[in-house]
C-alpha cells in the first residue's frame, strides 16, 4: 500500500514520467503502469491450489476423522490438536500449522450453519420474566453434586434470581418461582418458558400450549400468563439464556463449597444482589441493574398471600404404615394402614393427608431406597406388640426426651419392662408428652421406675388441690328428721329383729 501511495503521488501530484518512477522505485515499468491505470489502493495474492507435501498422504484420514466428528454433539467433536496427534501416530511428519489451516478451512467450508438475523426485543417494567435451567458442580457437605439451578430474569431491568435443587420436578418449579417473586417483591404480567416436560404438558399448533393444571394454578394465584417459546428457539428467551452462561463463570467458578443446599441459596441470592449492585444495565449504560430494579419494583404485580406449591399424588398405606414417593418410603399414623391418603411433595418436606389431616410429616430423601421412621407413628401397634419395642427399625435410633429414655433404660432390667414402657408411652395422648417426662422424672429420683408408679403420678397431678372438700350449702340435702342415739337399736339388728321382720 505504501508503494501505491507514493507510485500515485510522484505521477500526478509531482509530474514524474513512468520511466523515472520505475528507476526511482526500483520497480518494473509495467508495475507502474498497472498501478496507474486501475484504481486498486491494495494487491493481494491469491494461491490457486495449495499444495500439500506433507500432509497429501494423510488427507484422507483427516477427512476421515473431520466427517465422524460432524456427528457428534459439540463436545465430544476433536479439536485441530487432537487431530494433529492423531496423525502423527498415523505417520504425519509435518507441522502443526498446516493440519489447523486445512481443518479451519474445511469446517468455514462445510459449516451449515446460517447466520440468522433477530429483531431486538423490548420490554416494559414489569411486564415478563424468563426462565431456564442449568446444571452446575458445587460441593455440598464436602462431597460433589450437581445440582439443578433455576435462573430467573426481570426482562426490563435485567434482574436476575437463581436456587439450586437436587431435582428439576414440578414441586421444584412451584418452589422457585415462590422464592423468585419473594425475592423480586412481586410477579410480572408474562412469563417466557422453553417447553420443559413438568410445565408444558403439549405442543399445540403455533404458540398454543397444554400447561401441567398443577402449575396453571400457580400462574392463576400470581396473576401471571405463562407463555413457551417456540421449539429449538432459544434467542425467544436470549436474556436467561446469556445469564446461565453468565453465571456460570462469574458465580460457579471455581467451585462453590457450601455445607448444604440451603447455605447454598442464600449465598446465590447474595450473589445476585452483588452482581446486579455492581454492573451498568446494557441499554441504561449510566445507571447499574439494581437501580434500574428499583424502579421496576413498583410496577410489579403484588399478591399478598404465599401459594402452597406441592404436587399431589395419591398412594397407598402398606401394612407397616408406609408410604413411597420418588424410590423411598416415610411411615404415616398406623391408623390409616391400608387406606389409599393424599402425599404432598414439596420442595424440601413430605405432608401425608388422610381426609384433610395431616397424619405424617417428614424432610424429603433425595437419594434412593431409604425409609424415614417416625416412631409416635407405631405407639398404638405397640400396644398390642410391645415386643416389636426391642428390635422394631423405628425404634432403632429413638431420641427421646431424656426422662423417658432414663425409664426405658431402668425398665429394661425387667421381664416385662417392655410392656411396662409401653403402657408409660399410652399415656401421652391423654397427658401430654410434657407431664408424661415429667412424672418419670419424678419416679427415677425416687428410685421407683414402674408403669403403676407413673400412673400414679400422672393422676395426682390431674387432681386439684383447691378444689372444696363439700358442695356448696345450696347443693347439700335437707334433713328432715333428726337422728336420735339409741343403743338398742343396735341390740335389735344384732339379733336379727328388724331383718327378719
Amino acid at each position: 500500500m505504501e508503494t501505491i501511495r507514493k507510485i500515485r503521488c510522484a505521477y500526478q501530484r509531482d509530474g514524474k514520467s513512468i520511466r523515472q518512477i520505475a528507476r526511482d522505485l526500483r520497480l518494473s515499468r509495467n508495475t507502474v503502469k498497472k498501478v496507474l491505470r486501475g484504481e486498486a489502493t491494495e494487491f493481494t495474492y491469491s494461491r490457486a491450489s495449495q499444495p500439500l507435501p506433507k500432509l497429501g498422504p494423510h488427507e484422507d484420514s483427516l477427512l476421515s476423522h473431520l466427517t465422524s466428528d460432524v456427528a457428534k454433539p459439540r463436545r465430544e467433536r476433536r479439536t485441530a490438536m487432537a487431530l494433529f496427534e492423531q496423525l502423527q501416530r498415523e505417520g504425519y511428519e509435518g507441522g502443526y500449522d498446516s493440519v489447523r489451516r486445512y481443518v479451519k478451512r474445511w469446517r468455514d467450508r462445510t459449516s451449515s450453519a446460517a447466520v440468522v438475523a433477530y429483531i431486538p426485543q423490548s420490554f416494559d417494567p414489569g411486564e415478563a420474566y424468563q426462565f431456564d435451567w442449568s446444571h452446575e458442580l458445587v460441593e455440598l457437605g464436602g462431597e460433589l453434586v450437581k445440582v439443578k439451578v433455576a435462573h430467573f430474569r426481570l426482562c426490563y431491568s435485567r434482574m436476575p434470581f437463581c436456587v439450586a435443587y437436587h431435582r428439576e420436578s414440578l414441586e421444584m418449579v412451584l418452589d422457585a418461582h415462590i422464592r423468585a417473586f419473594e425475592f423480586f417483591g412481586g410477579s410480572c404480567r408474562r412469563g417466557i418458558y422453553d417447553n420443559l416436560k413438568t410445565v408444558v404438558t403439549k405442543v399445540l399448533l403455533g404458540k398454543d400450549r397444554v400447561f401441567n393444571s398443577r402449575f396453571c394454578q400457580l400462574a392463576s394465584h400470581y396473576l401471571v400468563e405463562p407463555v413457551a417459546c417456540t421449539p429449538a428457539a432459544g434467542w425467544e428467551k436470549g436474556q436467561v439464556e446469556n445469564q446461565v452462561s453468565f453465571m456460570r463463570g462469574r458465580v460457579f467458578v471455581p467451585r462453590v463449597k457450601c455445607a448444604d443446599l440451603a447455605e447454598l441459596n442464600q449465598y446465590l441470592a447474595d450473589r445476585c444482589r452483588t452482581l446486579a449492585a455492581g454492573h451498568r444495565h446494557p441499554e441504561m449504560k449510566e445507571r447499574t441493574v439494581a437501580e434500574v430494579f428499583a424502579e421496576e419494583q413498583s410496577r410489579l404485580v403484588l399478591v399478598g398471600t404465599v401459594f402452597d406449591g406441592f404436587k399431589e399424588t395419591p398412594v397407598r398405606v402398606s401394612s407397616t404404615s408406609l408410604v413411597s414417593y420418588d424410590s423411598n418410603r416415610y411411615s404415616v399414623d398406623s391408623g390409616a394402614v391400608g387406606r389409599t391418603v393424599m402425599l404432598r411433595a414439596y420442595a424440601d418436606r413430605i405432608k401425608v393427608v388422610d381426609d384433610g389431616v395431616v397424619i405424617a410429616e417428614h424432610p424429603r430423601l433425595f437419594s434412593r431406597h431409604e425409609v424415614r421412621y417416625d416412631p409416635w407413628h407405631y405407639v398404638s401397634v405397640l400396644e398390642r406388640k410391645p415386643g416389636a419395642l426391642r428390635n422394631g427399625a423405628p425404634f432403632r435410633d429413638w431420641e427421646l426426651p431424656e426422662p423417658l429414655a432414663g425409664m426405658r433404660e431402668a425398665l429394661g432390667t425387667k421381664s416385662d419392662g417392655n410392656r411396662q414402657f409401653v403402657g408409660i408411652l399410652g399415656t401421652i395422648g391423654a397427658y401430654g408428652l410434657e407431664a408424661v417426662a415429667s412424672a418419670c422424672a419424678e419416679a427415677l429420683a425416687a428410685k421407683t421406675p414402674s408403669r403403676d408408679v407413673v400412673l400414679n403420678i400422672l393422676s395426682r397431678s390431674q387432681d386439684d388441690p383447691d378444689a372444696p372438700l363439700f358442695s356448696p350449702a345450696e347443693h347439700l340435702p335437707v334433713l328432715i328428721s333428726e337422728p336420735v342415739a339409741d343403743c338398742g337399736r343396735y341390740d335389735v339388728l344384732l339379733s336379727g329383729g328388724e331383718r327378719n321382720a
